[in-house]
């Protein structure tokens, strides 16, 4: 209400204020007598003062009639001088015609630009009362708790649907490292597969009994990581829970990618944009093509410099470079499971792999590792239909069909 009232009462003063400017434009001097008018006044009454001084008797003839020449002359000097001025008055009277137009032109443009660009509705927005909101947004941030039970029976999207032998073997992988909970390769294993179906909040449980396991050994990553999954399970909330732990990944490395990432995402969401755009920036341009937060980053960063009231460009985005496979540590750690966790961890790498190439494709080699690896788990109508697809995604490609088709016959699903 007292917006409306304050616009209103804006308008009644700029339109009167106009409507002056415009009036005495549109007058200009017209309210003011030529002084050649005032002459030729003068002059007639100069006339009529002869006259009567010559039927008075107070000048002769002659006198009077040299009297008569010398006014008449002047006046009509001042009449030639009055329509001068008449005419040198009309042109400045359309230029102000013109500039009066222009002025409510620019006063209606000026209008038009306010309301299809501002917010009329909007109140003052003084950087102390801005800091002051960003402030309250950070203290009242939903705990981990709360914004996990809020996310409780929401579905998530993007994952893959694991076929129920997958699932079978996560139930085993569930019991085996609930028998043994100090297995610490278990848990691992555990944090890697719960997170591949989505069930995040149990990844954060396994990795932070992974953490524990480690001390006083964990890492940056191993808090940053586990920092992440409790910012998935909560929806993308970074909570305070979830902030301490990237405050201790950041202690022990002030340069983890990660941490950097999530603590410029909780700058944002507490209304720092600022801040979170000079942290991002920085982190973008300083990362590897093929780090995993520069996707996320180069997304958002745009609308983070408009919020932020900065012109950034992004700069254009690499060639993708091919998704990595198994690390010398998961080789190694697959080495110590059972064979039934074994079959797990490569059955999660497998539906990771399938999962990207279906959405986002990939290289003729990629394609043929998730033949033959269909082929050693025993799913031979898979590896045939994977094959298939292939075939016609790399089809008038020599090269690529002769990766395709060796990798088919060696996982015999070729014809």
């Amino acid at each position: 209400m007292e917006m409306t009232l304050f616009w209103i009462l804006a308008g009644v003063i700029a339109l009167g204020v106009g409507g002056i400017l415009v009036l005495a434009l549109l007058r200009g001097g017209t309210g003011a007598e030529p002084a050649a008018a005032c002459d030729l006044r003068v002059y007639r009454d100069q006339l009529r003062e002869i006259d009567r001084d010559q039927g008075r008797g107070t000048i002769g003839p002659d006198e009077a009639e040299r009297l008569r020449a010398e006014v008449s002359r002047r006046l009509l000097d001042a009449d030639r001088a009055l329509k001068a001025e008449a005419a040198a008055t009309r042109a400045p009277r359309m230029a102000t015609l013109a500039a009066a137009g222009a002025v409510l032109l620019l006063v209606g443009g000026a209008v038009a630009a306010y309301l299809g660009l501002g917010t009329p509705g909007q109140p003052d927005q003084p950087m102390a009362a801005r800091l002051a909101q960003a402030e309250d947004a950070y203290r009242n941030r939903p705990s981990q708790a709360e914004a996990e039970a809020a996310m409780a029976g929401v579905p998530r999207s993007g994952l893959p649907q694991p076929d129920q032998q997958f699932l079978d073997l996560m139930e085993k992988l569930r019991t085996a490292v609930a028998r043994n909970p100090d297995d610490i390769r278990g848990q691992e294993l555990l944090v890697r597969n719960e997170a591949a179906l989505g069930n995040y909040a149990a990844a954060a449980k396994a990795q932070e009994k992974v953490i524990a396991l480690l001390q006083p050994k964990a890492g940056a990553e191993d808090h940053a990581g586990l920092a992440e999954l409790m910012i998935m399970a909560a929806g993308g909330i970074v909570s305070p829970e979830a902030e301490a732990r990237l405050t201790e990944a950041l202690r022990l490395d002030p340069q983890n990618g990660t941490a950097r990432y999530y603590s410029g995402l909780l700058l944002a969401q507490t209304g720092r944009p600022d801040m979170a755009f000079r942290l991002w920036r920085a982190l973008l341009e300083g990362s590897a093509p093929d780090a995993p937060w520069v996707p996320p980053l180069r997304a958002q960063i745009g609308q983070l410099a408009w919020l932020a009231g900065v012109e950034y460009e992004v700069p254009p985005a690499p060639d993708a470079a091919p998704a990595p496979g198994p690390t010398q540590g998961d080789m190694e750690a697959a080495q110590e499971m059972s064979p039934e966790d074994r079959q797990a961890m490569i059955r999660s790498m497998v539906e990771g792999l399938n999962q990207r190439l279906a959405t986002e494709g990939g290289s003729a080699d990629e394609w043929a590792r998730l033949i033959g690896a269909l082929a050693v788990l025993g799913e031979a109508d898979r590896a045939r239909a994977i094959y298939d697809e292939a075939l016609g995604r790399f089809a008038g490609r020599d090269a690529d069909l002769a990766a395709i088709r060796a990798a088919g016959e060696k996982a015999g699903v070729a014809p």
